[in-house]
């Protein structure tokens, strides 16, 4: 086995945790149609008006999912990291063109499996649905919670929980994507950013 294979397997395992209650002969099949690839920062992996034919699982890397509104600002919906789906679900599902583009922050590593394959594996096996709402419940919850943040919450409570629950991203990414995801100017949230400063608030 060459030293390309062994990484590749390290990150089909990493892929396959994900699915700890499938059959052997389930997660056989699925391993077996797994592939893998490589972006650089600021590739796409899919574009608005296209039909995904693959859901990327991310194992490596930063990405940002967004779409670009009627006056030309790009709107970012969500940031997308380690262990987390690169997709826009249900355009996924319906195999129609997607509104939103992923976009690499950084260099990533994805691995795929495809619309095609994933139908065929919940046809041979009975437990393989579970997967798919697996990812619709992860991708959708994430997304409900954005939108539930932007009616519910002030700027500052936006900022402050995504401080809280995104630690591991938060110095990854620029405050002009984390403003345009918050839904509030650059200008605004460096003004949030200043007054907690003063209250010794460590951002």
């Amino acid at each position: 086995m060459t030293e390309t294979d062994k990484i590749k397997d390290v990150f089909f395992d990493l892929f396959m945790e994900q699915l700890p209650l499938l059959s052997p002969e389930a997660k056989k099949f699925t391993r077996s149609f797994l592939t893998i690839q490589k972006y650089r920062k600021k590739e796409f992996i899919y574009r608005n008006d296209e039909v995904q034919k693959e859901i990327g699982f991310v194992c490596q890397g930063l990405l940002s999912k967004y779409y670009v509104n009627e006056k030309g600002s790009v709107i970012i919906t969500g940031f997308i990291s380690e262990n987390g789906y690169a997709t826009d679900y249900p355009s996924f599902l319906r195999q129609k063109p997607s509104k939103y583009n992923i976009q690499c922050l950084e260099a990533t590593i994805i691995v795929k499996l495809s619309y095609e394959k994933l139908q065929e594996a919940y046809l041979k096996y009975k437990g393989s649905e579970m997967y798919g709402r697996f990812v619709a419940e992860k991708v959708l919850t994430r997304e409900t919670d954005r939108v539930e943040s932007l009616l519910f919450e002030s700027a500052e409570e936006r900022y402050l929980n995504f401080l809280d629950e995104n630690k591991d991203i938060i110095n990854r990414i620029s405050l002009t994507h984390l403003a345009s995801y918050l839904g509030i100017e650059r200008q605004s949230l460096s003004r949030i950013r200043s007054k907690l400063a003063k209250n010794n608030f460590v951002t």
